[in-house]
């Protein structure tokens, strides 16, 4: 990877790293550092959660399913932004990297949507006295997970990369309103939801003894999703190099 493809102007170029071979190059140096940190703070969070953390008054033990509940909640929306603009990305600039961002990272934020669902359910039974309620933020995220799954579909379906890459970005883009929904819907909808467990204009969001270990859980479920995506993209690339050697042959 050159200075002179990376930098220019002296300002690092970000556009640089739409070229495969830039971005093999730097996911790989940067790839084990994620995934140690991943580990250590997936490892320290939950001992620390599971064994250092009292039982609430409320909730009893059951309050330690927020420390898997939150991260994975805040990761099944934030993918799908994510998805969201690298699908832009790739249909303005034709960044062919943007759209496999996009690919390799729906699978892994319908695992945590599915993930947050689950925990959630878990979550709220004690304190709803039911499993499921269909109030706007519930059934925003289950929607999305749909838009998640026929993401995934639609790459599937579509035998040409090229057009499969340009479908799957409109569905998500469609679908974005339903994560946009699943983030906020708190604030415009009546829901049993409480509003968001951490927030930047709250100065205190839950007990101490909670707040560090949940900060720990949230670091190391994001260093995951970082790592699992650097492993899908890096793996997308290797396949579009094996398919174009094979077409050449041909």
């Amino acid at each position: 990877m050159s200075a002179t493809n990376i930098k220019a102007d002296g300002k690092v170029n970000f556009w640089a790293f739409a070229n495969p071979s830039n971005f093999m190059k730097l996911s790989g140096a940067l790839l084990p550092w994620v995934t140690a940190g991943a580990v250590l703070c997936l490892a320290v969070g939950l001992g620390w959660s599971l064994f250092g953390t009292p039982p609430a008054f409320d909730h009893g033990e059951a309050v330690k399913i927020l420390f898997v509940h939150v991260p994975s909640a805040m990761l099944a929306i934030n993918t799908y932004f994510l998805m969201m603009i690298a699908s832009l990305i790739g249909l303005i600039r034709r960044h062919p990297v943007s759209h496999l961002i996009a690919k390799a990272a729906a699978p892994i934020g319908a695992g945590f949507t599915i993930i947050a669902i689950v925990t959630g359910a878990l979550w709220g039974q004690p304190g709803w006295g039911t499993w499921w309620v269909w109030d706007a933020r519930l059934t925003s995220i289950l929607v999305m997970l749909f838009f998640y799954m026929g993401y995934i579909a639609m790459w599937n379906a579509v035998e040409d990369p090229v057009k499969a890459a340009e479908l799957a970005a409109i569905l998500c883009l469609v679908g974005s309103v339903f994560a946009f929904l699943s983030r906020y819907a708190v604030l415009f909808f009546a829901t049993l939801h409480q509003g968001a467990t951490l927030s930047l204009d709250q100065e205190q969001n839950i007990a101490d003894v909670y707040y560090v270990p949940l900060l720990i859980m949230i670091a190391g479920f994001y260093l995951l999703f970082i790592a699992l995506l650097l492993i899908g993209v890096r793996t997308e690339i290797r396949a579009r190099r094996i398919r174009a050697m094979r077409l050449a042959e041909a």
